[in-house]
């Protein structure tokens, strides 16, 4: 399944953002670029701005130019604001959701144990990445995979919890309480951006 697989630190250092999770080579330099610092940062078009804003969504939720152009215009088909509803979709994909509740340590590991059919909805095995999770839809880890280490790693590690989702750690399951808003979800993304980007 297509997926990005270049370097990570080289595309967060682009946004000024960790959206792969925290790294030092991510941190962008107090100077401008060239061998002794003399280049200069051109101030960026409009559409420049635009569509950083647009990347930056697609590499924080590992998603590629095809489906997330989908879902946008699966957004404008539904009521509310565009923006809005275009974030509240691509957080309710099964691996975002995974990650969410913390089986997993980052959105690439929860796309893995989806694939590796480690994940179950509403009791039955999925294997799809971009599945879309609905309100009242329970996620669980196999009774096989609760003893794999990635799982009860980062279950240990993660303290954040979120109002949208449940989760029972002596179960090993969390259940899709409710569709964020806008205040809930933490990325970092101007979605309005988006929105003008598509709109042209």
């Amino acid at each position: 399944m297509a997926r990005y697989t270049g370097p990570k630190a080289k595309i967060a250092r682009r946004f000024n953002d960790p959206i792969f999770g925290p790294s030092k080579a991510a941190q962008r330099k107090s100077y401008p670029p060239g061998q002794h610092g003399k280049g200069r940062r051109r101030k960026q078009s409009e559409y420049a701005v635009q569509l950083n804003a647009k990347q930056k969504a697609k590499y924080t939720y590992g998603v590629l130019e095809r489906q997330f152009a989908n879902l946008f215009h699966k957004a404008t088909r539904k009521d509310g604001i565009t923006g809005e509803v275009l974030l509240q979709l691509l957080e309710a994909r099964l691996d975002n959701v995974v990650y969410r509740l913390g089986i997993a340590p980052t959105r690439r590991a929860a796309r893995q144990l989806v694939l590796h059919k480690h994940i179950t909805v509403n009791g039955s095995i999925v294997n799809i990445a971009s599945y879309s999770v609905k309100t009242g839809d329970v996620i669980g880890v196999r009774e096989k995979s609760k003893s794999l280490e990635v799982i009860t790693e980062s279950l240990t590690r993660s303290s954040k919890r979120y109002s949208w989702l449940d989760w029972d750690g002596n179960e090993m399951i969390g259940k899709f309480v409710a569709v964020p808003t806008r205040e809930e979800i933490p990325e970092n993304i101007q979605e309005q951006l988006i929105v003008e980007l598509y709109s042209k």
